[in-house]
């Protein structure tokens, strides 16, 4: 039986939890709770308001709760409820992505794209052989051109263009992914110059640098008032195409292009979060032992075999989380695409060039209207980045070293 002190020890720790559990609760659980439950209803404008009259079969809903039933605005169609098919939002938002031809197609992809995983797996087994029979870029360019070779054969192009078709889900996710793609290794890699100047005992004035390299990643809490800023710098009219004007260069609609579009959302989100990436790695390189360069000196390591060889493993264990964060965030990116091209440049009824996940979310509830619709794609993308944090911590092991 558990003795009166380890119940105090339980409703000590009960009380002081207790603050955050609701938190989490009220602000994660009953969101995703509600917005769960409203991707199986046809809830939109001719929807508004849900069947609150009394009965067991509505005591489930949280709005027909006594509490927001007499709150709750009178609509103009008849309430909503559980759709038919009780899968139709989902089915709607994926669009004909699980039809023959589009599982084909994905086979396709998937078997030309199986090499680069086994390459993986063979590189690594020649590392463990000490020497090593065949060096890591002739394992790496064989299994490219497998992949090359088998994307022939199997017409990857053409099986790319079927997925395509299928609905707009695909075409905004993978817009999206291309995003993140390009803008996390950028603002990894500014974020990385930028740290180890600063790091360097060589620079005069680092507390000043330090402070003025940090303001973008401060300004990111107005991010669309800064946004309006960058799009100034891209308009017809703007500071871009002045300069360009004054150096007798010709200039150009960039706002108006899909691929210059979509360039200049990159570089303004990477302004926005590269100092996040400095300060994570500014911290990690304090933590370096400087023994450790004077010992590879010696050895006649130079600059890059040292960063290459000790710098980057030893900040591994922070910037592995804080890649797979940047890479989140940037996935939910919203107010700097929105605010400069509002997600276009695109045709009527299809996604426009910068519509990410986001943005085509925010469209589907408050143009559209469609929340049952909206909803269900909100929970498929919640569910996409939910295992993807699974996976990198699970098989990826970003937080291995860092409680060691």
């Amino acid at each position: 039986m558990v003795g009166w002190s380890g119940r105090r020890k339980f409703f000590t720790i009960l009380f002081f939890t207790f603050p955050t559990l609701l938190g989490i609760l009220i602000f994660s659980v009953y969101p995703i709770t509600v917005n769960t439950y409203i991707s199986f209803t046809n809830r939109n404008k001719s929807h508004p308001n849900p069947d609150c009259e009394a009965g067991l079969n509505n005591i489930m809903v949280p709005t027909c709760w006594p509490m927001f039933r007499e709150k709750a605005p009178k609509g103009l169609g008849t309430p909503y409820g559980i759709i038919e098919p009780w899968y139709k939002n989902y089915a709607d938002v994926m669009g004909t992505l699980f039809s023959p031809e589009a599982g084909l197609a994905l086979l396709s992809l998937v078997v030309a794209i199986v090499p680069l995983a086994l390459t993986n797996f063979v590189d690594q087994r020649l590392e463990r052989q000490i020497p090593r029979p065949i060096s890591s870029s002739l394992v790496w360019i064989v299994g490219i051109l497998v992949v090359v070779v088998l994307g022939w054969l199997l017409q990857v192009p053409k099986a790319f263009s079927t997925l395509m078709e299928t609905g707009d889900f695909l075409v905004v996710v993978l817009r999206t992914l291309i995003f993140v793609v390009l803008r996390v290794p950028f603002s990894f890699v500014m974020g990385l110059v930028l740290a180890l100047i600063l790091n360097s005992n060589y620079l005069k004035g680092r507390t000043f640098f330090r402070v003025a390299l940090f303001v973008p990643w401060a300004a990111s809490s107005m991010a669309i008032l800064m946004a309006l800023v960058w799009q100034f710098f891209f308009r017809e009219q703007g500071t871009i195409n002045a300069v360009l004007t004054v150096l007798g260069l010709p200039t150009k609609v960039w706002l108006n292009d899909p691929v210059s579009a979509f360039a200049a959302i990159v570089v303004t989100d990477v302004w926005f979060s590269y100092s996040f990436y400095m300060v994570v790695i500014l911290g990690a390189l304090q933590s370096v032992p400087a023994e450790v360069y004077e010992a590879a000196e010696m050895d006649g390591a130079g600059w890059w075999r040292q960063l290459i060889s000790i710098t980057l493993p030893l900040i591994r264990p922070a910037i592995l989380p804080a890649t797979v964060l940047t890479s989140i965030t940037a996935f939910q990116m919203f107010g700097t695409a929105y605010a400069i091209t509002g997600g276009g440049p695109g045709v009527v009824g299809k996604p426009g060039a910068t519509e990410f996940v986001m943005v085509y979310a925010f469209k589907q509830i408050f143009q559209t209207q469609n929340y049952g619709r909206a909803t269900a794609f909100a929970v498929i993308i919640f569910l996409m980045l939910f295992s993807a944090t699974l996976f990198s911590n699970r098989y990826l092991r970003i937080t291995k070293g860092a409680y060691e």
